[in-house]
């Protein structure tokens, strides 16, 4: 990654980091999801997926060393699949999203994963443009799949 450009100018490789979610990042992975999504997951369910979940890594994706978004993905035997993804508003539209995603993918391809899985609303076609970017395809629906509207979401699959 040289670089990635955006709205605020072009954050250099030095300024964005990855890594692996700690308990101590559950406050900063809640604010963001309560931002972008009208469910958001609780606490408890960070906690249990961080600390207790084997299957489950959450990256963390740091600007100036402040985390701005998350990404967590599932990898079960030679299958990986993203739990949930999300950029403050603030930095969306800079790559970040792309570029935490493309850590998934390699994440999921070192713990042996073939391919990976994800949902995504129907009605979300930036998030649509950028899996396909990447190289997902679509699968299948599942009907009223969220919550919050019974909004159907679209299955999408890579192989990695």
């Amino acid at each position: 990654m040289a670089g990635i450009k955006g709205k605020v100018g072009v954050f250099l490789e030095e300024r964005v980091t990855y890594r692996l979610a700690k308990v101590s990042d559950i406050p900063d992975i809640l604010e963001i999801e309560r931002i972008s999504f009208p469910t958001p997951w609780t606490e408890e369910a960070f906690y249990n997926e961080i600390v207790h979940n084997q299957f489950a890594y959450y990256l963390i994706i740091e600007v100036d060393f402040k985390p701005v978004g998350y990404c967590g993905v599932w990898v079960v035997i030679d299958e990986a699949h993203i739990t949930n993804i999300a950029i403050l508003p603030e930095y969306r539209g800079q790559g970040l999203g792309e570029a935490i995603l493309a850590q998934a993918l390699r994440l999921a391809k070192r713990y042996g994963a073939r391919k990976l899985s994800l949902e995504v609303r129907v009605s979300n076609s930036v998030a649509q443009s950028l899996y396909r970017k990447l190289g997902f395809q679509e699968g299948g629906i599942r009907k009223n799949y969220y919550s919050d509207n019974g909004e159907d979401a679209l299955v999408m699959w890579v192989k990695i």
